[in-house]
């Protein structure tokens, strides 16, 4: 029987976290203009990006267990009106302090409203979908990369940095009234204890899994936050290389996000969770073959470009099966806690990756740098046969079954039970 088309509350989804995701990376992009109207060095302005990421990685558990017995529309629409309000504060801020302070609470609502919408598409889907529809949810923040990022930088340069803001905050303003409209009631765990709520943190298999999107996120965007010096050393091109890198990575991590979603519905979330890592850590330590090798000419720069392809289709490949193996390790009651913190894990390794990554750079070059993502790669593969029971030993779990045995993705409440 042909399964059920997706809803419309599902590409809401899409659109709420493109807008976050976009409000995170967007600073990068008028880092300049930022500077020089509010009179302050493009280092300090660089901070904006830093404060946001640290408050966005300490605050999303944080709020995740403040704000679970809450209904996750509500949850998600009052994050949504911070978010709102936060960036256009953004917008109107006087000086960099206030800037700063409206930076601070945007990576608050931010991180409220990605737990409780990833909570949302899993909980809302029918069984034998979840995968495909948190792979929807991913996408929203894999397309900021190459649509709201440019968009906004591309704003923010004809018009000022202000619209760029401003433009969020319209974005966050439609999600919210499409929140309203269309999303789900998934309820809140209203009636677990305190403990139960912060049982992730005392989980080995939950725990397990944050180490294992910490050493991913560790080694992927490692590559990333380089890749343009790797282009830049490995094929003297000209500019219209990156742009075009840029451009497929975009891409393909989109198809990346969509197709890992269905691979975990049809292959089980352990497997398709290998799989992936599996795929990276072998595209980058490509990607390192090609930078030693000596190769030249037009087919060259094509293979250098269908490698950072495939690198990017499991580079952002991985939430689908992540996410659902740290709800189905979680259990319903402890979902969104357990989202948020595999969250913080997913930051903080992005920031484990700049350093490590500078570190290579100016001990070696950056040609070693897609070679030290994939040894990071590789440590986060392994990782992933380890399973553990709630209690340390290693055991067959929901979520990280055999791995002889394909586990599909856990069934969750059908769409007409949640009204």
């Amino acid at each position: 029987m042909a399964k059920p088309g997706l809803p419309g509350w599902l590409y809401v989804l899409f659109l709420t976290l493109l807008a976050t995701a976009t409000d995170e990376f967007i600073i990068a992009g008028v880092l300049r203009e930022i500077a020089r109207d509010l009179e302050v060095g493009v280092a300090a302005a660089g901070q904006l990006v830093t404060v946001f990421a640290v408050v966005y990685a300490v605050g999303a558990p944080t709020l995740a267990v403040a704000f679970d017995r809450f209904p996750r529309r509500s949850v998600m629409v009052c994050g949504l009106a911070v978010f709102v309000l936060a960036n256009a504060a953004a917008a109107l801020a006087p000086g960099y302090a206030a800037l700063l302070t409206a930076r601070v609470a945007a990576a608050l609502g931010a991180a409220v409203i990605t737990a409780a919408a990833f909570t949302t598409a899993a909980m809302g889907a029918p069984a034998g979908m979840r995968g495909r529809y948190l792979g929807v949810a991913t996408a929203g923040m894999t397309a900021a990369l190459f649509t709201g990022v440019p968009l906004g930088t591309w704003l923010g340069v004809a018009m000022g940095w202000r619209a760029t803001f401003w433009l969020i905050a319209a974005v966050g303003v439609l999600a919210a009234a499409g929140l309203l409209g269309t999303a789900p009631s998934v309820p809140g765990s209203s009636t677990a204890p305190l403990r139960t709520r912060f049982a992730p943190l005392r989980s080995a298999r939950v725990l397990r899994l944050v180490a294992v999107t910490f050493t991913a996120a560790s080694g992927g965007l490692m590559f990333y936050t380089y890749l343009a010096a790797y282009v830049a050393e490995v094929a003297t091109g000209s500019g219209v290389l990156l742009a075009t890198a840029l451009f497929v990575v975009g891409v393909a991590g989109l198809a990346g996000a969509l197709l890992a979603g269905r691979a975990a519905d049809a292959l089980g979330l352990p497997r398709s969770l290998r799989w992936v890592i599996g795929g990276h850590a072998l595209a980058l330590l490509l990607l390192a073959g090609y930078a030693f090798s000596d190769l030249t000419g037009p087919l060259s720069l094509g293979l250098l470009v269908a490698l950072i392809a495939l690198w990017s289709v499991f580079a952002w490949g991985l939430n689908p099966p992540i996410q659902g193996s740290i709800m189905a390790a979680a259990g319903a009651e402890s979902a969104m806690p357990a989202l948020a913190l595999n969250i913080s894990g997913l930051y903080l390794g992005t920031g484990v990756a700049g350093a490590i990554g500078g570190a290579v750079v100016a001990a070696a070059d950056v040609r070693f740098v897609p070679l030290a993502g994939g040894v990071l790669m590789m440590l986060s593969f392994l990782l992933t046969h380890i399973p553990l029971d709630s209690t340390g030993s290693t055991a067959d779990a929901p979520g990280t079954g055999p791995r002889d045995a394909p586990q599909k993705t856990a069934d969750v409440p059908s769409p007409s039970t949640l009204t």
